[in-house]
């Protein structure tokens, strides 16, 4: 099952949708431009760690693990500050964050300014799925389960397979070098940042 088709059946985009006064298909369509940065964004983590997947799963939980999911599937407001807090981790700037929403607006046609509230709370369903289905820590890396075909499963690269559905196509649109992570070329757009 992809990411988008997890995040529609536990009611992800009908959650995300009613907290920002926009419909599921909007939900869905910005959730479609703004995935492939967030996945992107984890794994340059996995990639740039020392500990690789087993620091992801740590940093999964450290974040607030499944936990996060369930904070955006619940009828009260989500706390976006656990969000940024992904965000922060992942990206590394605030600067980020808004490039990758303008760039999402681009692609998308869902207006940038709903795009950037959306983005925390997307990143805490992305986080919450990966915790609950890897586990909360990731599982042996030469398996192919876990974080790790989890995450290569998401993005439809690293592992040469094309895998992620629409994200996958997406991610490697917006992979203008082709090194498997979209990431670094928003970055890059972003105005001469090294990814």
């Amino acid at each position: 099952m992809q990411l988008d088709e997890v995040v529609a059946q536990l009611g992800g985009y009908r959650s995300m949708a009613r907290e920002l006064g926009v419909t599921e298909a909007q939900a869905s369509s910005g959730a479609a431009a703004l995935l492939p940065a967030i996945l992107g964004g984890f794994q340059k983590q996995v990639q740039t760690r020392p500990d690789g997947l087993a620091g992801l799963g740590g940093l999964l939980g450290q974040l607030g693990g499944g936990d996060l999911l369930d904070n955006v599937l619940s009828p009260q407001p989500t706390d976006v500050s656990k969000g940024n807090d992904v965000l922060g981790a992942i990206f590394g700037s605030k600067d980020v964050s808004r490039a990758v929403a303008q760039k999402a607006a681009t692609t998308s046609g869902v207006d940038s300014s709903i795009l950037r509230k959306m983005l925390p709370m997307l990143a805490m369903v992305v986080t919450g799925v990966m915790a609950k289905q890897g586990g909360g820590a990731a599982q042996a890396p030469t398996s192919g389960g876990g974080l790790g075909g989890l995450l290569g499963g998401l993005l439809g690269g690293g592992s040469g397979r094309g895998g992620g559905g629409g994200f996958g196509a997406l991610a490697s649109m917006l992979d203008s070098n082709r090194d498997g992570n979209p990431l670094d070329d928003i970055m890059r757009m972003m105005g001469g940042q090294k990814g």
